[in-house]
């Protein structure tokens, strides 16, 4: 079955979403200096790049507890909110078993909970100009288009397009969470750097399934 997923298409999502992150380092950090410290592209470099190593590292453990370590060892990072979140997020999807491999309904189960983790860690919802503008919109679809029973290639393909109009609906918002909150207005007409690489990971993890056959 196309459809299964086993720890090498983890490990193929997370180094395509590192990509993506390198990539793109230069103009997160350039969204971050409007109301942040301007290192957000190097902090979530380093958060992806300690991912890639703990997916790849040889074990045979589930793929949940894969997840969870994988998770809590970006936690460790140095880099604030940002890398905190999405450690948080990375280990809350370790909460839903997996088993050595799995199907998009358990792994939209997983998304679901990586979700429900950030949830409990941050007051932050969409619309308030964070990365939940993405990171909401986008578990969502991939819930709904697994209950569907779409392929995995499509239900990454929307979730990388609902993470994309997440993150570029946030140019018009005004930002309520952190140091970018005291500039009220003037944070209005630029994307928010949290957002938008959570848009570029969900492109990174759609470029891993994307020339997957369908069953």
């Amino acid at each position: 079955m196309s459809d299964v997923i086993r720890i090498s298409d983890l490990r193929r999502m997370f180094a395509q979403a590192a990509q993506q992150i390198r990539r793109e380092q230069d103009m997160l950090s350039r969204l971050d200096c409007v109301g942040g410290d301007g290192d957000h592209g190097s902090t979530m470099v380093r958060a992806m790049e300690v991912l890639e190593i703990e997916m790849n590292r040889e074990s045979d453990q589930p793929l949940h507890d894969r997840l969870k370590d994988a998770g809590w060892s970006v936690l460790a990072v140095d880099g604030g909110a940002s890398s905190a979140l999405v450690g948080t997020f990375i280990a809350g999807m370790g909460g839903e078993d997996l088993g050595q491999e799995s199907d998009c309904k358990h792994l939209a189960a997983s998304f679901s909970a990586g979700l429900r983790a950030v949830e409990k860690q941050t007051k932050a919802r969409p619309g308030d100009k964070t990365m939940m503008d993405a990171l909401a919109p986008a578990v969502q679809a991939i819930q709904s288009a697994a209950e569907s029973g779409e392929p995995v290639r499509l239900v990454f393909e929307s979730a990388a397009e609902a993470a994309r109009r997440g993150a570029e609906g946030t140019r018009d918002m005004v930002a309520k969470y952190g140091r970018a909150k005291f500039l009220g207005e003037r944070t209005r007409g630029v994307p928010d750097a949290g957002a938008t690489s959570i848009a570029l990971v969900f492109q990174g993890f759609r470029e891993a399934f994307s020339e997957r056959k369908e069953a």
